[in-house]
């Protein structure tokens, strides 16, 4: 079921961003009076050979343009007539062009109908992020507040020297607001990034190498977070049996280990074995180490000390959300403030973007690390459908397609405006047979980078 909920917002959201894409080149052609064609959300052929498997799921034909949804669930078009795309090639463009094709048309006009569309994703972008924004405010855990206690560095943070117990006091030799800005993009996709801790007095300078990004993409990979006092928020409900054990009457309704002893919500666990327990992860650490075996867990309820026989699950865990005993800050914010913070945020993510792919290109982070596709994508929504984080996503994807279609690649539509912006200064437009095999190209580029994404994505499952 998770896996159904994560495709579905993964289609919904590209639906959205691909249907606003293809709608920018579209009114932006209308405007120019070039004749569409067609407008589809997905292929109704197989991409990208335009005469196989051509069939709609539905269409309907209003004035010049047939309007459908395609059979194959792979981004969409726009067909504009006289110009060479996927959907077209020279062949057909064979006669003298008539007025109302995009080829008759002046160079700095067919340069705006191919930028419509990443225009739009921008605008779109921007008004998820403000929106998001202004709606939301800023919750966040201020630096002064992690510092009463500090930090719990797990195998990552160790890796680049940091100790749990370290208070962080600057971020690249500036003074930090917000914990969450420890890990933003400018210290981890950024040049020459380090930390200024206190650890117990003393100042130190902890350099961010840079392999730093692509460690962090490793799956189960663990950072740092602040060491937080805890209670026992809800306790998990018993572990339901799949369809297939109710089938066979293999299991019945379990009860996990907290439930089972009587944990409630609004404990306190304050020790387990005796050792004892202030903050979370000297739970989480104890637990680890007694995983599969049985342990007495100490608690405080209502002012009363009482213990709790139980067995930690093979997994280290004992079935229970903690609610965490730190003080979060809360800013809420005027339409102006919602503007600019997410406008920034906005195009902060084509900033990442390019920074992302020139560590690549310097060999500091692997294509394997780095790059995702369909499945990896879906993952990042999750399996229960959250709106919030639905929307949220939905505003990255729409930067990341921007800027992904922006690049100078043959059939993507910075490739068009490579080729346009050519005929605009030389005075001079490419030859058809030029454009078409400079199309061809570009495909073969992109169906490439489409199966190692997706091979990629499964490996990372598998693996």
């Amino acid at each position: 079921m998770e896996g159904l909920v994560m495709a579905g917002q993964l289609i919904l959201g590209l639906s959205i961003l691909v249907t606003l894409h293809e709608f920018g080149h579209y009114i932006t052609a209308k405007w120019f009076k070039m004749r569409v064609d067609k407008f589809y959300l997905f292929f109704d052929f197989l991409f990208p050979v335009p005469t196989l498997l051509n069939f709609s799921l539905f269409k309907k034909k209003i004035g010049e343009t047939e309007y459908g949804v395609g059979w194959f669930p792979l981004g969409g078009y726009v067909s504009i007539a006289g110009m060479i795309d996927e959907t077209q090639d020279s062949s057909t463009l064979a006669k003298e062009p008539e007025p109302w094709e995009f080829r008759a048309k002046p160079a700095w006009q067919r340069l705006i109908v191919m930028l419509g569309g990443v225009i739009i994703n921008v605008i779109t972008g921007i008004i998820i992020f403000v929106a998001i924004t202004y709606n939301n405010g800023n919750n966040y855990i201020s630096r002064e507040e992690v510092n009463k206690n500090g930090i719990v560095s797990y195998k990552l943070g160790q890796y680049i020297g940091l100790k749990t117990g370290d208070k962080i006091l600057k971020i690249n030799g500036k003074d930090f607001k917000k914990f969450s800005d420890v890990g933003s993009s400018d210290i981890i996709l950024g040049e020459n990034s380090y930390y200024t801790i206190d650890r117990n007095g003393q100042i130190l300078n902890i350099k961010v190498p840079t392999d730093f990004f692509e460690k962090l993409s490793d799956k189960n990979a663990e950072f740092i977070e602040p060491i937080r006092p805890f209670k026992v928020r809800e306790v998990a409900a018993p572990k339901t049996p799949s369809m297939l054990d109710k089938l066979f009457g293999a299991k019945k309704e379990e009860l996990l280990p907290a439930m089972a002893a009587g944990l409630q919500a609004d404990d306190k666990i304050i020790s387990l074995n005796k050792t004892p327990i202030h903050f979370y992860h000297e739970l989480r650490d104890i637990l680890e180490k007694n995983a599969g075996k049985a342990v007495k867990l100490g608690i405080e309820r209502q002012g009363k000390i009482d213990t709790l026989s139980l067995t930690v699950s093979p997994d280290g865990k004992i079935g229970f959300i903690p609610e965490f005993l730190i003080k979060q800050t809360h800013e809420d914010y005027s339409f102006g403030q919602a503007l600019s913070i997410g406008t920034s945020s906005a195009f902060g993510v084509i900033g990442d973007n390019i920074k992302g792919f020139k560590k690549i290109f310097k060999g500091e982070v692997a294509p394997t690390k780095a790059l995702s596709g369909p499945i990896g994508i879906a993952r990042l929504f999750g399996g229960i459908w959250d709106w919030g984080r639905f929307w949220f996503l939905t505003g990255l994807l729409s930067m990341a397609l921007a800027f992904m279609n922006l690049l100078p690649i043959p059939a993507l539509d910075g490739g068009h405006a490579i080729f346009l912006l050519y005929e605009m200064i030389s005075g001079k437009a490419p030859s058809e047979v030029v454009l078409e095999r400079a199309q061809q190209v570009g495909m073969i580029i992109l169906l490439a980078l489409m199966a190692f994404t997706f091979g990629n994505d499964l490996f990372k499952v598998i693996f």
